[in-house]
Parts: C-alpha cells; structure tokens; sequence
C-alpha cells in the first residue's frame, strides 16, 4: 500500500488550446536512484513542448533532490519506498491532462524534436495507441537498443534491432507493442483498455499493454524520427540479473494467461512448452536457472490468485478478427525474431 505521496513542483499551464505549439503530451519519467542519468535526461527535455513530471519511487541517492533543486518547472511525485515502474508510471497519467503522454526512462536523452515526432503519426490516425521511439545504444550510438517490440508463439518478448545498425531501422512500421523506455499513448484509449497493470510491478506490463490494444484493435506504431539515447543494460554491464530474470519468468506466464483465451492458449501449446524449455537451458548455463523456474512458479501462482483472475482480458466475438490477426503473428513473430 503507498504510504505517501508527495508533490512539489510548479504546476505548468495545461488547459491551453492543444494546437500549433501548444502542450499535448506529458512526459512521465519513473526514477530510482538515478542520480547518474537524471540530470542529462531533463537538461534534453526543456526545449520540448511538454509537460514533465518525475515520480520517485523512494530514491536514496539525492536524485529526487536533485530534479527539485535544478528543475524547478518539473512536476515531482515523491513516493516513501519503491513501488515499482507500473504504479509510478499510472501516478503519473493520473496527474496528466493532456491528450498524450509520453512515457520516458530515467537513463536516456532525448533528440531534439522527439515530442513532435511522436505525436504527428498518433494526430493522423485515430485508430494508433501508442508509438515506440527508436531508442539508441548511448555507448554505441552506430547501434538500435530497440526499434519495436514484438511478441511471438514460443513466448518470447523481443526488441527489433537489438544490438544491429542503425541505418537498417528508418522505416516507420506497425509493431506489437512499444517499449515502455521511450514511447507515447494515446490517454483516451488508455481509459478505455486501463493503465499498466500494476501486478507486474515491472517488466512486460508494455507489452501487456499493448497487447490489450491490439486485443481491442488499436495500432502500434514504430516512429524512427522520433530518436532517443538509452544507457539500459549499457550502466550496468549485464543484461541478466536475478531480479530481472525472476519479475520476466513470472510476468511472461502471466502475459499468456492474461491475454490468450483458453482455445489458443492450447493452440499455441507446442510452441510455448519449446519456448520455456530453450530459456530454462539458457538460464541455467547464465547460472541463474533456479532463479527463472521459480520466477515461473510465481507466474502459475498470480494466474490463480485473486488479484490475477480479476485482470484477466474477458473474450468478447467482436474481437475475434483482432485474435485473428495477432494469432498471425505469433507464428510469423517467431521467423521474423531471426530477421529483426
């Protein structure tokens, strides 16, 4: 239960006519202990036309002093402890008003112009969600960190790009879903779908998110003009950990339950138990195997739980066509994974 909430900051202008250079985004930035990066990330932000508000989730390093004392202009959200990126980041669409917000990681800096970027394809079409960034290895800037996210039959998450030239990813393409580190959502769909589901408390609650709209037969978008710099795993040296791996195997089970009607739950079975049996192998030569298969566990047992069962997607037939597709693409998703 959050214990406090505290909220400092002037309180920007927002009620103005959303037109020509006016503000339709917030930018919502979930910190912790991001005293490293915070500062450069905000520093990009101030010719950006949006709001910015950073929600704390408990900091200890001084970066929550840090934004209060240096951007006075930020809206800051102090929370006690940590709570995790999912109840900041729907703290933060609680305090928006705008017509967009941009969701944005604490360890990136933005391309000038990227607010813009992102908002014309969603100001063209109704019918997009959200739109993902091409977000920039910071150290090796030649290289795409992710340029989209996909989903596929296996159960496996995966970032278009990884690691590969930038050159390559210019084009600007539907996705499965947008990774939550840089990209915008639409704020009326988001009442109409929900926020992030805060049983993740962190990692896959994006691709969640995005698969409720496809669910609902809204469109994500990959937006490569809109460019941002993400140190990421870069900070840290490692791609893997025991938090990480153990919140993914968890949530990945959840994803499946959550989203897939019973039918193709046993539809795509085949491929989801050769899924979990190649990352089960390829965690336990990273030695962290016990860690994802009791992360698995803890999966099986949000599935059941109350809490679970309550945001499970309900089928409804008007959305048949849209399971359709998506079913499409989990089986194309896992040749595509080798080509993206």
């Amino acid at each position: 239960m959050m214990k406090k909430v505290k909220t400092t900051g002037k309180e920007p202008h927002h009620d103005r006519q959303e037109s020509g250079g006016e503000v339709r985004s917030t930018i919502i930035i979930p910190n912790y202990n991001g005293i490293e990066y915070i500062e450069n990330c905000l520093k990009s932000l101030e010719a950006e036309p949006a709001r910015v508000i950073v929600v704390d989730n408990g900091s200890t390093d001084g970066s929550r002093e840090l934004v209060e004392e240096k951007f006075p202009s930020v809206k800051v959200i102090a929370l006690e402890d940590n709570q995790g990126f999912c109840k900041a980041v729907n703290l933060g669409i609680t305090e928006s008003r705008t017509t967009y917000v941009i969701l944005l990681n604490n360890d990136t800096v933005v391309r000038r112009g990227f607010v813009r970027a992102l908002e014309e394809p969603l100001q063209q079409d109704k019918r997009i969600f959200s739109g993902a960034a091409q977000m920039i290895n910071l150290k090796k800037p030649h290289l795409i960190d992710d340029a989209g996210d996909y989903y596929c039959a296996l159960g496996w998450a995966f970032a278009a790009g990884k690691d590969k030239d930038r050159e390559a990813y210019q084009r600007q393409r539907d996705i499965f879903a947008s990774c939550g580190g840089a990209c915008i959502y639409r704020r009326a769909i988001l009442s109409r779908i929900g926020l992030l589901d805060e049983n993740h408390f962190a990692y896959l609650e994006d691709m969640d998110i995005g698969y409720r709209a496809r669910i609902a037969g809204y469109r994500n978008l990959y937006i490569p003009r809109a460019q941002v710099y993400h140190a990421g795993s870069a900070s840290s040296g490692s791609r893997h950990n025991a938090f990480k791996v153990d919140l993914s195997a968890r949530n990945s089970i959840y994803l499946i339950y959550k989203n897939m009607p019973c039918l193709q739950i046993v539809l795509n079975m085949p491929f989801l138990l050769v899924g979990y049996f190649v990352k089960t192998f390829f965690f336990i030569r990273k030695g962290l195997g016990g860690v994802y298969v009791k992360g698995l566990l803890k999966g099986f047992r949000l599935c059941l739980s109350a809490e679970g069962k309550a945001c499970k997607v309900r089928f409804k037939l008007e959305n048949l066509p849209a399971y359709v597709r998506i079913q499409w693409e989990l089986w194309r998703n896992m040749i595509l994974r080798a080509v993206y």
